[in-house]
């Protein structure tokens, strides 16, 4: 059986003329099926062996390069249309078609794909940032998708390298979340009950819902026996692009929650049944003064016709009772964060929390809440003061001094301690305890073996510090 020739494979044969003749195969007729071969004339056997290397190397070469007619764009478009659009939500479509056309099209519309380089990518993320003030998570979306639709190209062999994979992107900061204060969040629940839907706010502060999943709640979502909320489904308002991409309308959607672990239970106090019972009365009202307008559903959040609450109107409805509660600048976002930052504080195991809010991981939902984390860990620490600096008579005496010390705790989980009047007095150690006998040692040298004068410490009131870090009292 011959062997399979491969492109750049050839021969040189001497003619009856005197010349050489190089054949070589490029390839396979797709028509025929049959080897393709050209061939090439020389007067000497050396120009003939050097034509065939020539040759060979340039072949080689050009199947070894990708050929694809694709620009950036066409090949984004095409895999959001063929690979993506069955398999993802119609609001995450809309979102990958605007990633698209509002971003990437400034750029590299007419950009080929196998022209696109790192450094092009680098310098639109550059000015997207520098210039456009687009966010460093937003830039972080943008490159996610376009890594999807590379990696499938570089799987056609459509390009020889995912360049999303050679760029560096801001780093991501923590989010900048909103919480209501316990005076706020009272003055709101008051305000709430003068409202018709005054009861959702109330629904949110105890349960933590995100505003799609409040809208797309149902009636058999809720077991008032057992006490639980099942979230199921969601009500957005999102673009319906048309097939040929070119509509860019809206419309209310019922679909699924947010993420995987978006759909979950939650447990409810009866106090909120008992709301929720009292808003069935109202839908009830409602039902009777509508008559054959009413329009019979099982959604919980309904307008006065019974139809479902779009989230810009609802939104509304929420900014007159935040302005009534004499607040400004609250989001309704904002009662989520409250409602977990309240759980935090109340010491809510966090696992158990991060199920409720449905976040994908423990350390998403403390990351997220550190803030409310570090207020309680100073507070803790402080109370511990009593622990280590009791009263010794033996030990104090009327002419003893007190020292300001600053102490924080590191990335490590050692402690360190710096005293408020040397700032040559610093230490380290493994606990608190470590690091407070540890100082109260060195300024105690300090004083009497190194003689310092030091005729007034700083008083703790003067003393400042960061909010991860707390101030304790020696005595010398």
């Amino acid at each position: 059986m011959p062997r399979k020739r491969n492109n750049g494979d050839g021969s040189i044969r001497k003619r009856a003329d005197g010349r050489y003749e190089l054949r070589i195969s490029v390839g396979v007729d797709p028509k025929t099926g049959k080897y393709k071969k050209i061939s090439k004339y020389f007067l000497t056997k050396t120009d003939a062996v050097e034509a065939l290397h020539r040759l060979s190397e340039e072949m080689r070469i050009s199947a070894a390069e990708p050929s694809c007619k694709f620009t950036v764009c066409e090949w984004l478009s095409y895999y959001l249309d063929n690979y993506l659009k069955n398999k993802i939500k119609q609001s995450t479509y809309a979102s990958y078609r605007t990633y698209i056309e509002k971003h990437f099209a400034e750029d590299f519309k007419y950009v080929k794909l196998k022209n696109f380089t790192p450094s092009m990518l680098q310098q639109f993320y550059n000015r997207k940032f520098e210039d456009d003030d687009l966010s460093a998570k937003t830039l972080r979306n943008l490159n996610n998708f376009l890594h999807k639709a590379l990696k499938q190209a570089c799987m056609e062999r459509f390009i020889i390298q995912n360049v999303s994979e050679c760029v560096e992107l801001p780093k991501r900061l923590k989010p900048q979340i909103q919480v209501l204060s316990i005076e706020e969040q009272k003055r709101l629940v008051k305000a709430s009950y003068k409202h018709r839907y005054g009861v959702f706010v109330r629904l949110v502060l105890a349960t933590g819902l995100r505003l799609g999943e409040l809208l797309g709640l149902t009636y058999s979502n809720i077991d008032f026996v057992s006490g639980n909320l099942h979230v199921r489904q969601t009500l957005n308002r999102v673009y319906k692009y048309e097939d040929d991409g070119s509509g860019k309308n809206t419309e209310i959607v019922f679909g699924t929650p947010k993420s995987e672990n978006s759909v979950r239970s939650i447990p409810i106090l009866p106090a909120v049944i008992a709301d929720i019972r009292k808003w069935q009365k109202q839908q009830q009202k409602d039902r009777l003064e509508a008559g054959d307008a009413y329009n019979v559903s099982d959604l919980v959040v309904t307008n006065e016709l019974g139809g479902y609450i779009e989230p810009r109107t609802f939104r509304d409805h929420y900014n007159k009772i935040l302005k009534d509660a004499g607040l400004t600048g609250f989001t309704f976002h904002a009662l989520r964060h409250t409602f977990c930052s309240r759980a935090v504080e109340r010491k809510m195991d966090p696992k158990t929390l991060s199920a409720i809010m449905g976040h994908y991981s423990v350390s998403f939902s403390l990351d997220v809440y550190s803030h409310v984390l570090d207020e309680h860990k100073k507070e803790e620490m402080n109370k511990m003061e009593e622990l280590y600096f009791e009263e010794d008579s033996q030990r104090q005496s009327d002419d003893a001094m007190s020292f300001a010390v600053v102490v924080r705790q590191n990335e490590d989980m050692s402690y360190s301690a710096v005293s408020a009047d040397f700032d040559d007095v610093t230490t380290k150690g493994k606990n608190v305890k470590c690091v407070i006998e540890a100082i109260t040692e060195l300024i105690h040298e300090k004083i009497y073996i190194d003689n310092a004068d030091i005729a007034s410490p700083v008083r703790v009131a003067d003393v400042t510090y960061d909010d991860n870090e707390f101030v304790v009292v020696v005595k010398i």
